[in-house]
């Protein structure tokens, strides 16, 4: 035999090796003799749910970014603990193994993704067949999608009611993956409020919807970026009912549920959370409002009475977004939509992010909506959707961490 002829025989034989196993691979993944976490002892593998969001808005074509990069290499624009106060270094996320899974039209997606290039392959998503995501040595893109039919061909810009049930079935499908095990968390593209409703089907967001598929009593919408995390005590909510839902019933669970997760997902091991006043001045000791005295500040004594927290308030919202705070605090807690939010969105709009604390699964989304004005021209940025996809990555390893 010479020398070429040995070569080749060789080759053949790893190749028919590599075949065997990769099959016995599929076989003992398909009857549940090892799992994807049992096969490598090195390094996490975890898939990321994320749902496409509104189709004729600008999440359809967001998703190429995404196999521009290995997503555990996603910068962190998020405010999570340092290593010194408890958090994951970058070198120990990037260990980690990344499949992301697209649930949205395979169609519509390959359609809008290439308005940005067509280096990319969506891979129809296989529960036994794990595809790590991004790019590879040729620096092509590697992403899996699972397909969910429109109910109408969609046009970028111009948003159809007839596509709400399409949007719903998208979240549903997530939702059953994270409930499952088959993913670690799941990320949302933005979505329209008002053509949902249009259909008569009672929708008034993200949070609310996951909250009710969930089962959960209660869930704390949480947005943030580098600079700070803002929670809500009261969310989607018209400004003359937000005293009247803030109990102290209501703000105890509020504040158990933010303090748990910034331990468990974000990796504060003892977070320090600010307390805004509802009032101008905090109330001013009961001069514009009673609502501090009365339910705020009795929450807030009762719970640190206890020795595992650690609150601050309530204090004026005006003066409290002061770097001499953020930079101690692990979150701010606002008591309603517009006293915190606008702060935040103000500081980092472009790499905000959306969590809802308190369900089952890990969930974060992008901070900005459907911008169907900007959707089919590839001018869209896409921020918001990688500190999203890069912080629901860090909150699972540190969820895996503690368990």
């Amino acid at each position: 035999m010479s020398e070429d002829d040995e070569r080749t025989f060789v080759a053949h034989k790893q190749q028919i090796a590599v075949l065997w196993i990769t099959l016995a691979y599929r076989l003992l993944m398909q009857n549940g003799w090892i799992t994807m976490s049992d096969t490598n002892s090195k390094s996490k593998q975890m898939r990321i749910a994320i749902t496409t969001g509104e189709p004729a808005g600008v999440g359809p074509e967001l998703m190429y970014h995404l196999s521009r990069y290995h997503a555990a290499t996603l910068p962190l624009h998020a405010r999570c603990a340092s290593v010194e106060e408890g958090g994951l270094s970058s070198d120990e996320i990037a260990k980690s193994q990344v499949e992301l899974v697209l649930i949205g039209n395979k169609a519509l997606l390959e359609e809008r993704m290439k308005l940005f290039g067509s280096d990319f392959i969506l891979h129809d998503f296989k529960e036994d067949e794990f595809v790590p995501s991004g790019p590879d040595e040729s620096g092509l893109g590697h992403l899996s999608c699972l397909n969910i039919e429109l109910g109408t061909p969609s046009i970028a810009g111009r948003q159809d009611e007839r596509n709400s049930p399409y949007v719903l079935a998208t979240l549903d499908r997530a939702i059953e993956l994270c409930l499952s095990g088959l993913c670690d968390a799941m990320v949302t593209a933005p979505i329209s409020k008002s053509i949902i409703a249009k259909t008569g089907i009672e929708f008034t967001g993200h949070t609310e919807y996951l909250q009710e598929k969930c089962h959960c009593n209660e869930v704390v919408m949480m947005l943030g970026c580098s600079k700070m995390n803002v929670a809500l005590v009261t969310t989607h909510l018209p400004l003359n009912k937000v005293s009247e839902a803030i109990t102290k019933e209501k703000l105890t669970n509020i504040i158990s549920i933010l303090h748990h997760d910034l331990k468990a997902h974000m990796g504060f091991a003892s977070p320090q959370i600010y307390v805004c006043g509802l009032n101008p001045h905090a109330g001013e000791d009961g001069t514009l409002g009673m609502e501090e005295i009365e339910t705020i500040s009795p929450v807030i004594e009762s719970l640190n009475a206890t020795g595992n927290y650690n609150l601050i308030g309530p204090l004026p919202a005006d003066t409290l977004f002061q770097k001499k705070y953020l930079d101690k605090a692990a979150a701010i807690l606002s008591m309603y939509h517009d006293q915190g939010l606008p702060v935040l969105k103000y500081a980092g709009f472009d790499e905000g992010y959306n969590t809802t604390l308190g369900l089952p699964f890990i969930r974060t989304s992008v901070d900005h909506g459907t911008a169907c004005d900007l959707a089919g021209k590839a001018i869209a940025d896409e921020g918001s959707l990688l500190s999203a996809v890069s912080l629901a990555i860090y909150m699972a390893n540190h969820r895996h961490k503690g368990q």
